[in-house]
């Protein structure tokens, strides 16, 4: 069977048995800051399971795409040595919201692998583990599917804490979580291993195929398992590993899939296909995990997700590399890639061009950075080293980005001992501060279980409500007294809470003289609004009625600039391609900051394009319409939407006229014409193949305009300008006219400087067949190279070293007559002086440059040259 056809088997199944197959989500977990990377296929329902959200169907079953490579869950560098680890992989689930529990789980997953109807797995093969205070599912098990005892095994607390088990499941530290029985595969006595819970249990006998997780509880931050509110059910079967017993295979790598892509490695690289080479699994693991990653939006950088997808690259080259392939090649393998799994998932071939361009970028640069990385590390191993630094090491790895294992395959060859302890050390402290600076970190919810709030902001500006809950801190009270800090849920409100980019409302809510500063809004729950603020006089109590009243400035200015984003991101799409999508956005009452995927700098020509179209639509001043409908409805419409986006059952349609379709949930002007003047202020790149576009409109953009004539003027006057026609000759010739009295100055400075060195040869220090000149001078660094020249022309036996400090920093330039080159050689002269006062250097053998940093040693370093000139003579 087929991996196409087994994952397209297992959504039947479930489809059978009335479960709703629901689109794989993006690997990059939108709203939920817990994660690095989607790594399960319960993630994108995590919100159902606590209860924050609901769907329209309480069955659902999905094949997942999932990524280990960072975080808790990390298989990266097991990749390629293992027979089942992989940095991504598909993980195929079925899932219950509070419908069935274990017996119908554990029946569907047996029907499922041993009925003639679907899989048809020889019984005798399987063995199942539960864990050990689940009697429950045990008996299900042994009395209704009739397991014998010695095929069931009970495993308990066995990674030392409770609840440290391998048979209970937690996403992450906090998060759903329970008991949970696992089916395991015997691929034969001739494999060595063990059943689980033996001590040969890491064996590749037994191979877990099928985990059914009983979703119990919630583990919050300070570790109490808190019930959920209906018993769920999360299932998961990795697809890989389940192909390969379908194809009677031992090894994932075995399967069809892996095996197409196995020779598409062997074919860039240049090399033989065989089973046996760990880099060619390596690679075409890789392959996956960074294709899929990309097309997902994330791009190599050097922080969060883009890091980790850096780390993963540069570790399929450097496997290249070792397989003797030094071009880039491994963006030639997405081709291969999107006819394996395109159809599946067609965004890997909607955006295969881009995911070739991201790939060879990276190739490109990591190329540099072994080259420059080879010149470090040959610097550190020269001479007669015996043992290489951790702190060099770790510099190498983590600054400039050279692989570890190549710098130790390196010390090998040349028999240098790495200090292996002193990079551990290293490593350990940079792990320390990235955890200081974890972004990833768990939101702190308010301990919230009433009812939902009624939004009523799209339409009103102020509602009279009812406070349904009060918060001071992060502390449910009754009561709110002055001065105090806190939050407050209405049962109906006209505040927006932050979402989609656009920042949460702020303004009032009163109760006669008790006024309450709303300073920003957000959501408690998935439909739970909280008003963030201060208690600025008087009280409120739990069922006062109050005026929340949100202030209509900061909204009118929130609303422009939100609406603009889409009129500004339907015209980028126009003017630079269809590539450009939104990887981020920002909007407040001062811009809109509007991320894109670009891979250059948008010219001023684009930008004045964008603005042009933009104002366009503005002036054209059509009504803005929001439609609530069903996902295919809004599809239909043709509505933008961002890949991987949460998006529920229903969405809101934005239409604004001719000129955007887009799902938005956010406040917006009634037409076009509302939003003013619109004005692009700034673009730059923040990352590899994203550009950065701030963005102002209305009385913001007024004011700015403003500004930039009294500027204009202010240069008129500055430059003696007639009109502003002028200006731009008037600062051109006077620039020219600067240049050239630079030009000349400098000059003469070259010739006051060759003259004063011109003395220098005549107190030359006589070694015999060498005049040595050695002197620290008051000269611009770009002086030294003239002098010495001119004083290595005017003898055939002159060894010159001329130093200069300016603002701290050492100049040094070396210079040696050519028929003395032989003996005595400019480059290593400079490269000797210059690695005393911390620095670096080098050039040809009559005249090479450095510079250094600690100026105090100059004058020792001067002193030393003699000696060093006297060895080689």
């Amino acid at each position: 069977m087929k991996t196409s056809e087994l994952r397209q088997k297992y959504l039947q199944f479930f489809e059978s048995k009335g479960h709703q197959i629901v689109r794989s989500s993006s690997l990059v977990p939108h709203n939920d800051p817990t994660l690095l990377f989607t790594n399960a296929g319960m993630n994108q329902f995590k919100d159902v399971f606590l209860g924050f959200d609901k769907r329209s169907y309480t069955r659902a079953t999905t094949a997942q795409k999932c990524v280990r490579a960072g975080g808790k869950h990390n298989d990266l560098e097991n990749v390629g040595y293992t027979a089942r680890h992989h940095t991504f992989f598909e993980m195929l689930g079925n899932f219950s919201f509070g419908d069935y529990f274990k017996q119908q789980a554990i029946h569907y997953a047996w029907e499922f692998l041993t009925s003639p109807e679907w899989l048809n797995l020889p019984k005798e093969k399987l063995l199942v583990t539960v864990y050990a205070e689940d009697d429950e599912a045990y008996n299900i098990w042994h009395k209704e599917i009739g397991l014998p005892e010695n095929k069931i095994v009970r495993i308990g607390d066995n990674k030392g804490a409770k609840y440290a088990s391998d048979n209970f499941w937690q996403m992450g530290d906090t998060g759903p979580c329970g008991p949970c029985t696992e089916i395991f595969y015997d691929h034969g006595e001739h494999i060595w291993g063990g059943i689980p819970g033996s001590p040969e249990e890491d064996g590749d006998r037994w191979i877990e195929i099928w985990n059914n997780v009983f979703m119990q509880f919630n583990r919050d931050e300070q570790g109490n398992m808190n019930p959920l509110p209906k018993p769920s059910v999360d299932t998961g079967m990795g697809l890989e590993r389940m192909a390969a017993v379908m194809q009677g295979v031992h090894s994932n790598y075995e399967i069809d899939l892996f095996q197409n892509l196995l020779k598409a490695v062997a074919r860039e690289t240049g090399v033989e296909f065989s089973m046996d080479v760990p880099s060619l699994k390596v690679i075409a693991d890789h392959i996956r995990s960074c294709s899929f990653l990309i097309a997902d939006g994330v791009l190599p950088s050097n922080e969060g997700r883009g890091y980790v997808l850096r780390r993963i690259i540069r570790r399929a080259v450097r496997h290249g590399y070792k397989l003797g392939q030094k071009q880039a090649f491994f963006y030639k393998l997405v081709p291969d890639l999107v006819k394996e799994m395109g159809d599946a998932y067609p965004e890997l071939r909607e955006k295969q061009t881009q995911i070739e361009e991201a790939l060879k970028a990276e190739e490109t640069r990591f190329a540099q950075t072994l080259e420059t990385g080879m010149v470090l590390l040959e610097n550190a191993l020269s001479g007669s080293l015996k043992r290489l630094n951790g702190e060099i090491i770790f510099k190498l790895y983590d600054t400039y980005g050279f692989p570890y294992d190549l710098t130790a395959d390196i010390c090998r060859e040349r028999e240098v001992e790495m200090d292996e302890d002193g990079f551990n050390k290293a490593m350990d402290e940079q792990r320390a501060r990235a955890r200081a600076a974890q972004n990833f970190k768990a939101n702190t919810q308010l301990d919230y279980n009433g009812q939902d709030t009624q939004f009523k902001g799209y339409s009103e500006r102020k509602v009279n409500a009812t406070v349904i809950a009060l918060y001071k801190d992060s502390e449910a009270v009754t009561e709110l007294h002055e001065g105090e800090t806190g939050a407050i849920v209405l049962d109906q409100t006209p505040f927006y809470a932050e979402s989609g980019g656009q920042v949460g409302d702020v303004g009032y809510i009163l109760a006669g003289e008790n006024r309450f500063e709303v300073r920003d809004t957000q959501k408690i729950k998935a439909a739970v609004f909280g008003q963030f603020g201060v208690q600025v006089s008087g009280s409120l109590k739990v069922g006062d009625s109050v005026l929340a009243e949100i202030d209509n400035d900061i909204r009118d200015a929130n609303m422009r600039n939100h609406s603009a984003t889409h009129l500004m991101h339907k015209a980028l799409r126009e003017v630079l391609g269809n590539h450009v999508e939104q990887k981020g956005s920002l909007v407040t009452a001062e811009s809109t900051r509007f991320d894109i995927s670009h891979n250059q700098a948008i010219t001023p020509e684009e930008i004045a394009e964008v603005e042009r179209r933009v104002n366009t639509a503005i002036l054209a001043n059509v009504a803005v319409d929001a439609n609530i409908m069903s996902m295919e409805d809004a599809q239909k419409t043709g509505a933008m939407m961002l890949f991987g986006e949460k998006y529920g059952d229903e969405v809101r349609v934005l239409q604004m006229g001719e000129f955007s379709t887009e799902l938005c949930g956010g406040t917006h002007v009634a037409r076009t014409g509302d939003i003013g003047l619109f004005k692009i202020i700034s673009e730059s790149g923040i990352a590899a193949g994203v550009r950065r576009l701030e963005v102002i409109t209305g009385l913001n953009a007024l004011r700015w305009a403003q500004n930039q004539e009294t500027l204009l003027k202010n240069i008129i006057s500055e430059v003696k300008a007639q009109t502003e026609k002028d200006v731009l000759s008037k600062i051109q010739a006077n620039a020219n006219q600067t240049k050239a009295l630079e030009k000349e100055l400098a000059k003469a400075k070259a010739e006051l400087a060759v003259h004063a060195g011109a003395k220098l040869l005549d107190n030359a220090k006589d070694l015999g067949t060498v005049s040595l000149v050695v002197a620290q001078i008051d000269a611009e660094a770009s002086a030294l190279r003239d002098i010495v020249t001119d004083l290595t022309g005017k003898s055939d036996k002159a060894v010159v070293l001329l130093a200069a400090v300016n603002d701290g920093k050492v100049s040094l330039c070396a210079g040696v007559s050519k028929p003395l080159t032989a003996k005595v050689k400019a480059g290593d002269l400079v490269k000797f002086a210059a690695e005393q006062v911390g620095g670096k250097g080098g050039g040809r053998p009559d005249l090479a440059q450095a510079g250094g940093t600690d100026a105090a040693k100059l004058p020792e370093t001067l002193a030393s040259v003699e000696n060093w000139v006297n060895n080689l003579l």
